[in-house]
């Protein structure tokens, strides 16, 4: 082998440094395979795609500073940080009146519930009007003195046969028949809650303590309670079988029965139960009214 020729190490000795290799370009279209020394000095040196200080780093696009952070694309705004500025404001506006509005409602009723004083007696009128008819308030079931008493309705018939013999029934308990019609009734009807009940109160503030009608009102709640007395004997099945099916009714008589509710157990309070009784005069029951009785 000559000395000088290029594969030899005899020119340079030992230890001289290897030439590099010569440059072989690639054929087009096909990727030159990467020095496995060289790429770590492209791909992994800072800056490069494989290095944190490209996509990893802070402000990259897989960093929490990025697009995970509040406010970013991928966590948008809800409620209302999300409406524009000027709808914002439009909202804060329309919480304000509402605010304002249930303030001045709390204070008009409470106005009219406190006693007498001083901003009552000089705005009072303007206090009545803000809350009558529709926020009138009623304590009549709390305070001052709540009802302590159970009054139930009773009425009797005259009645006449179909062969003229006369008769009079025994005393029908009409409130207890509307209790045990409400008693386990999810939807009881209003006539069974209030009708009759309604029409004695009618009555009572319409009359005095001698059952003599005051005002003009008087005449018209004793046609309205007579009239329900006579409906309600018509349906009646004892009154049926007592006139045989086919009486007429010629008069009616009510009566109140009122006894006091009687204290808890815990309670040292002493309250009579002995029951009173309020009993009106014989009512004249008129043929039309008659025509809807018992027959």
């Amino acid at each position: 082998m000559d000395a000088y020729d290029e594969g030899s190490t005899a020119r340079h000795g030992p230890d001289a440094p290897s030439p590099p290799p010569p440059h072989v370009p690639h054929p087009p279209g096909e990727q030159a395979e990467p020095d496995a020394l060289g790429e770590a000095a492209a791909l992994g040196t800072p800056g490069a795609l494989g290095d944190p200080g490209a996509l990893g780093t802070p402000g990259a696009l897989g960093d929490p500073g990025a697009l995970g952070t509040p406010g970013a694309l991928g966590d948008p705004r809800t409620g209302i940080a999300a409406l524009s500025l000027r709808y914002q404001v439009g909202v804060a506006l329309a919480l304000a009146v509402v605010a304002i509005g249930v303030c001045v409602h709390l204070g008009m009723t409470f106005l009219h519930v406190a006693p007498a004083n001083t901003v009552t007696k000089a705005h009072g009128e303007a206090v009545d009007d803000w809350i009558y008819p529709e926020f009138e308030q009623n304590w009549k079931l709390f305070a001052p003195n709540p009802l302590q008493q159970n009054i139930s309705i009773q009425v009797r018939a005259g009645v006449r046969g179909p062969d003229g013999m006369k008769a009079t029934t025994g005393w029908y308990d009409l409130s207890a028949e509307d209790g045990r019609a409400i008693d386990g009734n999810l939807l009881p009807s209003h006539t069974q809650q209030n009708e009759l009940r309604r029409a004695w109160d009618f009555f009572v503030a319409t009359h005095d303590g001698e059952n003599r009608p005051v005002g003009l009102r008087g005449a018209l709640s004793e046609a309205y309670l007579r009239r329900i007395m006579v409906l309600r004997l018509t349906d009646d099945d004892a009154v049926r079988a007592a006139t045989g099916g086919s009486g007429i009714i010629e008069r009616v008589q009510v009566r109140s029965r009122t006894s006091n509710v009687p204290p808890p157990p815990w309670s040292r309070e002493k309250v009579s139960t002995t029951p009173s009784y309020r009993e009106l005069p014989w009512w004249k029951v008129a043929r039309d009214e008659a025509g809807g009785g018992v027959r």
